[in-house]
């Protein structure tokens, strides 16, 4: 069997690690990795595949710093000619990306079977560029990987079952990984040396709703400032974010921060008090090391966070950013950490796939 799997932004290259693995102790599997080249940064880009122990890519793309009709077409041409060549028998997309996107088109134009890993996943903002990505992979994909049962919910509420695909509940692939390279994490505590502080915020921005709003993006800052005069904020700053920060002229007192690698980030996740982020990953990732996590977005696709208790979603709005964040501050959670499987998601993906 062979599979074809693409790859282009950074929370693909840790999903995409977990099930390399799982292939290789199968030698009648052949894996041909596709890099986009969503992500361009080499800190957001080549050291995942170091410090992953990622294959490096058999095809780089090299499509990067487009708007999105353009970078999807340029996608979508350049995955249709590795197919063609490749000839596999599977093609496996993850989340929610152009490269996602473009990856799933490709396959199902050359009639080529189409896995998604994270399948069903609703934010059910249609305004979202990730919400019109995960609707329309889904919809052509002929093996669908859902982390959670509100996810295959979805999924029959829009009438899956009618069609022509097999629906799979296999908890959260990224669940996997967080297990994994947290050991890994703990042998590379480098990250902290650059955060002496005893207690810190974690943040991250950089989804569209947030970035390319101006306004919503000052009143963000504006309340991370204040937040950071009682707990100090740590932020990995984006590339994306930070030329707008800078196009803006956006200013902001929060202690900034190049982009870390995975491991890094692992270990600024487990040592902080709570996280601060609009990332759909890094949400999953602050439940799965116990932390509380406030969420910058009007909605989210990870539901059973926030109707659970473990995170809270707030907008773009100063006060309510800050009202919440003191709501979060006392909040007390549980340790039950069985929402997204108990970590064999990669075994049962290729079990399916062999089965399929």
């Amino acid at each position: 069997m062979k599979i074809i799997t693409i790859v282009g932004a950074r929370p693909q290259f840790v999903k995409a690690a977990a099930l390399s693995r799982e292939i290789a102790k199968h030698p009648d599997i052949t894996e041909i990795l596709v890099h986009t080249g969503q992500h361009y940064d080499s800190n957001m880009s080549h050291v995942f595949f170091d410090e992953l122990e990622i294959p490096k890519p058999d095809y780089n793309l090299s499509i990067a710093n487009l708007n999105h009709g353009a970078m999807t077409g340029r996608m979508l041409e350049g995955i249709e000619q590795v197919i063609v060549k490749e000839k596999p028998d599977i093609v496996l997309v993850y989340g929610d990306t152009n490269s996602t996107l473009a990856g799933a088109l490709a396959a199902k134009k050359l009639h080529v079977k189409l896995a998604h890993v994270e399948a069903g996943l609703r934010s059910f903002d249609i305004k979202m560029p990730e919400e019109i990505n995960r609707i329309l992979t889904d919809r052509i994909s002929d093996l669908l990987f859902c982390p959670t049962e509100q996810a295959v919910k979805n999924l029959k509420a829009e009438g899956f079952e009618n069609f022509d695909c097999k629906i799979c509940k296999t908890g959260d692939i990224m669940y996997d990984a967080a297990l994994y390279y947290a050991k890994k994490a703990e042998k590379t505590p480098k990250i902290m040396e650059k955060v002496p502080q005893k207690k810190y915020i974690l943040c991250t921005i950089h989804r569209a709703e947030n970035t390319d709003n101006p306004e919503r993006l000052k009143s963000i800052f504006n309340a991370l400032d204040i937040i950071n005069e009682e707990v100090e904020i740590i932020l990995p700053l984006h590339p994306r974010t930070k030329n707008i920060l800078e196009k803006e002229k956006i200013n902001t007192r929060v202690s900034i921060i190049e982009p870390v690698g995975y491991l890094e980030m692992i270990q600024l996740t487990k040592n902080c008090e709570l996280v601060i982020t609009d990332s759909g990953g890094l949400q999953k990732e602050s439940y799965f090391f116990g932390k509380k996590c406030l969420v910058l977005r009007n909605t989210t696709e990870w539901v059973e966070l926030v109707e659970n208790g473990y995170a809270l979603i707030e907008g773009g709005e100063k006060t309510n950013i800050i009202n919440t964040f003191f709501l979060l501050l006392e909040k007390k959670i549980s340790n039950d950490f069985k929402l997204y499987g108990c970590g064999t998601t990669s075994t049962q993906i290729i079990t399916h796939v062999m089965d399929y």
